[in-house]
């Protein structure tokens, strides 16, 4: 068989060509225990190292850009996999700051489509979701918003050089943060405002509950099939916040109201239950306004002396908080606790890096 230079040619191509494509990552839907290790590994840097634990140190990406400080203390990280084929955006979590704090206190509801002045310029276009019953958390959305013009500036930067693979990630409150930017990221595709052949895959990694139950069913709805994990360690009391309460205008109609109409032909049986939900209405009525109240208006003043410019958003009357993404459920046994004892001294034993890690490795690897 004559061999030509042309032939050896062609044959070294086709040799790459097929090397680079099998050590190339490709995403894929549902929880993978590497890829959130490596979210774990990445999100303990933006701590001290006493708060990071006993994690090895990432080795399949190269942290490449770190943002400045925005909004109420926010941050991310910008990491490329080793193969040039992914970008991971890294949201911090809480910080020691009083304004980053405040950011999560401030837990009144707003639309999950709307606007937010952040400065004296400029009305900032969010669309978290696409039902127009869907509220999410003031504080988070604040902090997102602030970051957003900065992370798609380098999504479209990355794109063009040939990276189409994108995972979202943070934990802790970088957890409730990444719901919102995947939510968002979501829809600017669906809106043509990203390419259309963007693969974007999310960890929320011990996160609060980002918004109202129909926030939840719209992102669920959105990253159906496996694309937004949240990872929940059971002994960990962060993912159980914000605080909500259930008013009989956060469902989708009255059952109270058919029931009295229904159930029965007594009068005095129908009088006693109208009375009854009444009652019902009124006290979950108040406990909601008074948190919008405080979780709201009050903690506005006190955000405004860090964002002097950022004007009140109208709330959303609600504070029915539901969880969101596909759950991932760590299970503590008789071992982890005599690993990680409760001692009372940290309210946060079960919430940082090393306590997941341990159970990820041990229940999922």
């Amino acid at each position: 068989m004559l061999i030509t230079i042309r032939n050896i040619v062609v044959y070294t191509i086709l040799s790459i060509l097929i090397c680079s494509g099998s050590n190339a990552q490709t995403l894929k839907p549902g929880f993978d225990a590497d890829e959130y290790i490596g979210v774990l590994q990445r999100s303990s840097l933006h701590v001290d190292k006493q708060f990071q634990g006993n994690l090895p140190k990432e080795m399949n990406f190269d942290r490449i850009y770190i943002s400045p400080k925005m909004g109420l203390h926010n941050k991310w990280d910008l990491w490329l996999s080793k193969d040039k084929t992914t970008i991971a955006i890294n949201l911090r979590g809480t910080t020691s700051d009083v304004d980053n704090w405040l950011e999560n206190f401030y837990t009144a509801m707003i639309p999950a489509t709307g606007s937010l002045a952040l400065d004296g310029k400029t009305q900032f276009n969010y669309k978290f979701a696409n039902d127009p019953k869907a509220m999410v958390h003031v504080g988070w959305s604040v902090g997102i918003c602030s970051l957003i013009p900065d992370i798609m500036e380098k999504i479209n930067l990355w794109y063009g050089k040939g990276v189409k693979q994108i995972i979202i990630e943070g934990h802790s409150q970088g957890g409730a943060l990444a719901f919102l930017l995947s939510a968002y990221v979501y829809y600017q595709v669906a809106d043509g405002k990203l390419p259309k052949d963007l693969v974007v895959k999310t960890y929320c990694s011990a996160p609060p509950k980002p918004g109202n139950l129909y926030f939840a069913y719209d992102f669920d709805f959105c990253h159906r099939g496996g694309w937004a994990q949240a990872v929940v360690n059971e002994a960990d009391w962060v993912p159980e916040m914000p605080f909500s309460v259930q008013t009989v205008s956060d469902i989708n109609m009255n059952p109270f109201a058919l029931t009295n109409k229904t159930m029965s032909k007594n009068l005095i049986v129908r009088w006693y239950t109208k009375h009854i939900y009444k009652s019902l209405d009124r006290h979950t009525r108040s406990a909601q306004k008074k948190f919008e109240k405080f979780l709201g208006k009050v903690i506005y003043k006190q955000v405004k002396k860090y964002m002097k410019e950022f004007r009140q958003p109208e709330y959303g009357g609600s504070c029915n908080y539901a969880r969101a993404g596909n759950p991932v459920v760590l299970e503590p046994d008789a071992a982890y606790y005599e690993r990680f004892p409760d001692t009372g001294s940290n309210i946060f034993r079960n919430h940082l890096f090393e306590p997941y890690y341990y159970l990820v490795n041990k229940q999922y690897k």
